[in-house]
């Protein structure tokens, strides 16, 4: 009788999902990492995982809501497009003593990061005064600093930088090929654009995607190749699994396998090692475990609040049985990078 130590492979030794990281990644390489069994998978991102952070630890941020609806962009996906009837009107920028009150809120709730998002093609100079007064003003408040405002010109990052801006959110959300089948008002290489302006500033990059838009495994994987690729990996990378809101064009597009999403979390965290993945959009519709899964294949960030701009989100209630469950607690400042 063959016993079962003599005919299981050992980890580590010829296994391809265990191989060493190839420099740089490609498609192919890194299709062969996500194929690997999902187990071995899942042992090589958390095992890395471990190597660069607390496994149970997670950082909590705030996205905060500043300037909503009309955007020109036409995002299919978008709830704030001008170009989708989903019945979202257009606000006006906020007061930045409101968006001070909002952060004050975040803080006490465990957020160590306050985020702040507009739905612009790109902010107007004439609105800096005020980006750069909320910046300041939120990281008087001792917490790390996010803005996602749309492309950016070199000297707006720069203004951006000299107030104390840590983050710049600008995601690419899919591959080059898919890009044009989701938006057509700006291209690929300007999302890139931003992101050089941004690291040109001294600004930290927090860049991802969105899972569930029509897109192929490979332009999945792609997009993680595009981020992993860059002169420096972004510090932060939000997955996003698509909410379909009712009259954006993907208000019908099917739910993404659960098993398909982890795997991508895992390739995120093998191909970044020292990033913090960021598990985002669509949260509302996992299930705990697969919550649970996503952290131990290596996400490590996760918004807090019932909204996420526009869109439903587990909330704080949720969110504290879920850690308290799984042993895991919130990242204090200066434990985040």
């Amino acid at each position: 009788m063959t016993s079962v130590a003599s005919s299981t492979p050992v980890l580590g030794s010829a296994s391809p999902a265990l191989s060493p990281s190839p420099t740089p990644w490609t498609l192919a390489t890194a299709r062969e990492v996500y194929d690997a069994p999902f187990n071995d998978l899942l042992f090589r991102a958390h095992t890395i995982h471990r190597a660069h952070f607390d496994p149970n630890r997670v950082q909590l941020s705030k996205l905060l809501n500043i300037k909503s609806g009309g955007c020109p962009e036409d995002c299919g996906y978008c709830s704030q497009s001008a170009h989708n009837p989903t019945g979202l009107k257009a606000s006006k920028l906020m007061e930045v003593d409101e968006v001070l009150a909002q952060a004050r809120t975040a803080k006490a709730g465990g957020a160590t990061r306050f985020c702040m998002g507009a739905a612009w093609r790109s902010p107007k100079d004439r609105d800096l005064a005020t980006l750069t007064a909320m910046v300041e003003g939120v990281k008087a408040l001792g917490l790390e600093t996010c803005m996602t405002l749309g492309m950016l010109s070199p000297s707006q990052a720069e203004g951006l930088a000299a107030a104390g801006l840590d983050y710049y959110n600008h995601n690419i959300d899919t591959s080059d090929r898919f890009y044009g089948e989701i938006v057509t008002t700006r291209r690929f290489a300007d999302r890139l654009e931003t992101l050089g302006h941004v690291r040109a500033a001294g600004i930290k990059v927090c860049c991802g995607g969105i899972l569930g838009m029509g897109e192929a495994a490979d332009d999945r994987i792609d997009m993680l190749v595009t981020l992993a690729s860059l002169d420096e990996a972004p510090e932060s990378v939000p997955i996003n699994m698509l909410i379909p809101i009712p009259g954006s064009k993907l208000a019908e597009a099917a739910p993404v396998d659960p098993f398909a999403f982890i795997r991508i979390v895992a390739l995120a965290r093998i191909m970044m090692p020292k990033s913090h993945v960021r598990l985002t959009a669509g949260r509302a519709a996992m299930s705990d475990e697969m919550q649970a899964l996503c952290f131990f294949a290596g996400a490590n960030s996760i918004f807090i609040g019932d909204t996420l701009l526009t869109a439903a989100n587990p909330g704080d209630d949720r969110d504290s049985s879920l850690l308290h469950r799984l042993g895991m607690t919130a990242e204090v400042m200066g434990e985040a990078g």
